[in-house]
């Protein structure tokens, strides 16, 4: 039997498509073992991400990076599906042992990680840069967006000059 609102039935597919498809492509979490918390910000179940990433060139050293993690709801009203909000937070600490490895001394430093928050232009990242003079990572988290540029940031610091670190390939001179 036809359906009297045929245009009902074309949406009703579309939904279904698009939430198929959003389950599919949706930019992926973190690794289970990466989140330690997650919680509601609001009634639309939007919520807030922690995860604890480990410095991979730097043992020792874990960053707790806080993000955004849209809902159902929210992405149903706003029709965007495949974004996540760039906003991110992040405190590193030390936790352990410190032992740097091969980092990268250069003033543009190394990214130690990065995750998608949309299908292709957007994403969010850390970056591990050495204060050689003042003996103290730095770590930056950044938005990768191409619309509206990267303005979101946060930072955070771990000074060595009491960690007793290990250096694997000798410690810089300072300059």
């Amino acid at each position: 039997m036809r359906s009297p609102f045929p245009l009902m039935n074309v949406s009703a597919g579309l939904l279904v498509l698009g939430l198929l498809t959003a389950g599919l492509t949706l930019p992926s979490p973190a690794v289970a073992d990466d989140v330690i918390g997650r919680f509601s910000n609001d009634w639309t179940g939007n919520g807030l991400q922690v995860q604890a990433i480990e410095d991979p060139k730097v043992k020792g050293i874990t960053c707790h990076l806080v993000d955004f993690d849209r809902s159902l709801i929210d992405r149903l009203s706003k029709g965007n599906w495949f974004e996540d909000p760039s906003n991110a937070s992040i405190a590193c600490r030390q936790t352990g042992a410190v032992t740097v490895g091969d980092i990268d001394l250069s003033q543009k430093g190394e990214e130690v990680f990065s995750e998608r928050k949309s299908l292709i232009f957007k994403s969010i990242a850390i970056r591990r840069i050495y204060d050689r003079p003042n003996d103290t990572l730095v770590y930056v988290v950044y938005s990768r967006q191409v619309k509206d540029a990267s303005a979101k940031t946060s930072i955070s610091t771990v000074p060595l000059f009491s960690a007793n670190a290990t250096w694997t390939k000798g410690k810089p001179a300072a300059k």
